[in-house]
C-alpha cells in the first residue's frame, strides 16, 4: 500500500497529447494572420526606408547647399542611393539595399519610368541631370500577401516644394492625418 505522504505528482502522458494538440489547433489558425503581419511589416520597412532616403538626399541638398538625387535603383524593389547632382554616378552619400528587411516589398513609380528626384540646396525639387521626369509619387505594396484587403499599401508624396508626405490609400476618414490627398 502507498504512503500517502509519498504520493507522485506529475502530468500523464494523455494531459501531455491533448496540451500539444490545443497548441497545433491555435497555431493552424493564428499561422496565415501571422504571415500577413510579417508581410505588411516587410511593407512599412521598405516605406520608411524609402521616406528616410528622400529626407536624406533633401536635407544634404540643404547642408551642402548643392543639389543631391535620391535614385531608386532596384528596379521594382526599395533599393536606393543618394548621390551628389554633379556625380550622379559616384560614391553615393548614402544607400540601402533592398535585402535589408523588406526584400518582397514592391515600388511603383509615379510618373511611369522615373526613378530619380533631385532636391536643389532650398530643398525644393528640380530638374533631374539626365532630364528624366523626376519622382512624384512611390506607392510600396507586396504582392506575396493573397488578399488584397488585407495589404496596408502606403504611398509617398514628393510635391515640387519638397515636403515629403507619407499617406495610407486605403485611408478615407476626412481629418484622419494618414489620408492621401
Amino acid at each position: 500500500m502507498l504512503n500517502p505522504r509519498h504520493r507522485q505528482s506529475g502530468i500523464s502522458l494523455a494531459e501531455v497529447m491533448i496540451a500539444v494538440a490545443i497548441i497545433g489547433v491555435l497555431m493552424a489558425l493564428g499561422m496565415p494572420a501571422f504571415q500577413s503581419w510579417i508581410q505588411n511589416t516587410q511593407i512599412r520597412v521598405a516605406s520608411d526606408a524609402i521616406m528616410n532616403g528622400l529626407q536624406t538626399a533633401r536635407n544634404e541638398a540643404i547642408r551642402r547647399n548643392t543639389a543631391v538625387q535620391f535614385r531608386l535603383d532596384g528596379g521594382a524593389n526599395s533599393q536606393w542611393r543618394v548621390n551628389l547632382f554633379i556625380d550622379p554616378d559616384g560614391t553615393p552619400i548614402q544607400s540601402r539595399a533592398a535585402e535589408e528587411g523588406s526584400a518582397n516589398a514592391s515600388v511603383v513609380f509615379v510618373p511611369a519610368g522615373a526613378d530619380t528626384v533631385t532636391f536643389s540646396a532650398l530643398g525644393r525639387v528640380v530638374p533631374n541631370a539626365d532630364a528624366s521626369p523626376s519622382l512624384t509619387r512611390v506607392t510600396i505594396d507586396n504582392l506575396l500577401i493573397p488578399v488584397v484587403a488585407d495589404r496596408r499599401t502606403l504611398q509617398i508624396d514628393i510635391p515640387a516644394g519638397g515636403a515629403l508626405r507619407m499617406c495610407d490609400p486605403k485611408v478615407v476618414a476626412v481629418g484622419d492625418p494618414r489620408i492621401c490627398f
